[in-house]
């Protein structure tokens, strides 16, 4: 009997990777020699007890020193597509973190993922949009299944822009101030992540129809996939469609809702605490291909991991020596 072939897909937020002597937004934001020691310890442990074959991470300022971490760890084939941003007067200060993908598998293609101009135009946006971090778009090829296009997305942020400048003589207490920042600049953080959102859907809805490939988008998501901002990624298509033979692979589930394992979670478990509150905002999100009770579907099984043993809901503060998010990943067997 032959034995199954296992592979693994993961997503880490790194929370700020950065080497010394850099510092993240601010100069006093930084890691000292013990902490960063301390970080990279729990990085490279918790990548060799998933061990993926492909893993995406957010929160990237320090690509070289990621990239030959993931090296050491078995990991040759690393990309990038975009680069920090330094600050103009500490240039030793980054800001812009990126998204980064490493893989054991050699990538057939890897590129910047750039939108459809047409669907820009479509949306009135051709001249104004621009990726809060720029997506990495890459297709691999796993034996006796096929080619895989895989986005490693980090979509926009809860955080709220100030509308300071905005407001006539305002201060940080204004409470105006503080009423617009929570109706205007949430609604228009929820925007951003949802058009960002929208034309990574379509280019993978698209890219499933014309070339028939397995797709997997992964990456921190910022926001639980049943809001109004996310939830049409995983929406159910019409009957008319769903029978429609050019149809019957495209689309985008949640992995989670696919794993053999699924039943012993009371609920999907929290990626992510914000005053002991826990939230999911990491995704994989995978095409029918990876449905193990999909007839055509040539996988076993699939086993959905959350690793979390690094969190602490009670805990208000960051603690940059680890992570403020959980690993997660998907197990299949061919």
């Amino acid at each position: 009997m032959t034995k199954p072939t296992r592979y693994c897909f993961a997503s880490l937020n790194l929370l700020n990777f950065a080497a010394p002597p850099y510092s993240f937004y601010q100069l006093s934001e930084h890691y000292d020699e013990t902490q960063w020691q301390s970080k990279t310890q729990f990085v490279t442990g918790l990548i060799e007890h998933i061990d993926p074959t492909l893993i995406v991470f957010q929160e990237v300022f320090s690509i070289d020193a990621l990239k030959s971490l993931c090296e050491d760890m078995g990991l040759p084939y690393f990309a990038t597509v975009d680069t920090p941003q330094l600050d103009a007067i500490y240039p030793n200060v980054l800001f812009n973190p990126v998204v980064a993908i490493a893989s054991k598998l050699p990538f057939q293609q890897v590129c910047a993922f750039e939108p459809c101009p047409e669907l820009l135009e479509y949306l009135n946006n051709q001249h104004q949009f621009r990726f809060n971090r720029t997506p990495v778009k890459c297709c691999i090829e796993i034996a006796g299944f096929g080619p895989i296009t895989c986005y490693a997305v980090h979509f926009k942020s809860q955080r709220v822009h100030s509308m300071a400048h905005m407001v006539d003589g305002s201060e940080q207490d204004d409470p105006l101030l503080a009423l617009l920042h929570k109706t205007v600049g949430t609604m228009q953080s929820q925007i951003s992540r949802s058009l960002e959102a929208s034309i990574v859907y379509y280019d993978a809805l698209k890219t499933q129809r014309e070339q028939r490939h397995a797709t997997l988008v992964m990456g921190d998501f910022n926001d639980n996939l049943t809001s109004p901002a996310l939830s049409f990624m995983t929406q159910t298509f019409p009957l008319q469609v769903n029978t429609h033979n050019r149809f019957d692979s495209v689309g985008l589930f949640d992995s989670f809702s696919f794993a053999d394992n699924a039943h012993s979670f009371t609920q999907k478990p929290a990626s992510h605490y914000y005053q002991g509150e826990g939230n999911v905002l990491d995704y994989i999100l995978a095409s029918q291909q990876f449905n193990p009770n999909n007839e055509a579907s040539v996988l076993k099984s699939l086993t959905y991991h959350n690793y979390d043993a690094h969190l602490d809901p009670k805990r208000d503060e960051e603690d940059i020596r680890y992570s403020d998010h959980s690993a997660i990943a998907i197990e299949i067997m061919l």
